[in-house]
């Protein structure tokens, strides 16, 4: 049996969060900040799902569902813990809560230079989709 917990992420773990994807996550988000998080958990208090072993954090996704589409972000696994099913628990949890909501496809946000990344999204059966770009404009 494993000894990974995953469950979703209270406030008061906003810091810890904060400083463990300063350290495991690649590249930051313009929402990297307290107020960010705290608004993620306010308006989808499932959304955030934490991965603890031994009561110690070592890993995150992001499992959003906004009635349409499933989108999976900041899968982060602590560097010591990588290769040690962290990230393929938490996605588990993730399509468990996807599925239990409804939902019939999940994407995932992977920067194309994390071939780290990269490899566990192919090797969980995720395949990107050449002919879609992300478009963004910052807000506010």
């Amino acid at each position: 049996m494993s000894d990974i917990e995953v469950r979703t992420a209270a406030p008061e773990l906003i810091p810890a969060l904060l400083a463990f994807w300063a350290r495991a996550a690649e590249g930051v988000s313009i929402t990297d900040d307290a107020a960010g998080v705290a608004a993620l958990i306010a308006r989808d208090p499932q959304a955030l799902l934490v991965a603890e072993r031994g009561g110690a954090l070592v890993g995150t996704v992001i499992a959003g569902f906004d009635g349409w589409r499933c989108h999976l972000y900041r899968l982060a696994v602590d560097p010591e813990q990588r290769r040690q099913g962290v990230a393929a628990a938490l996605l588990a949890a993730a399509e468990a809560r996807f599925e239990a909501l409804g939902g019939r496809r999940a994407d995932a946000m992977v920067l194309d230079r994390n071939e780290l990344g990269r490899r566990f999204w192919r090797g969980a059966g995720y395949r990107p989709e050449e002919q879609w770009s992300r478009w963004v404009r910052p807000l506010g």
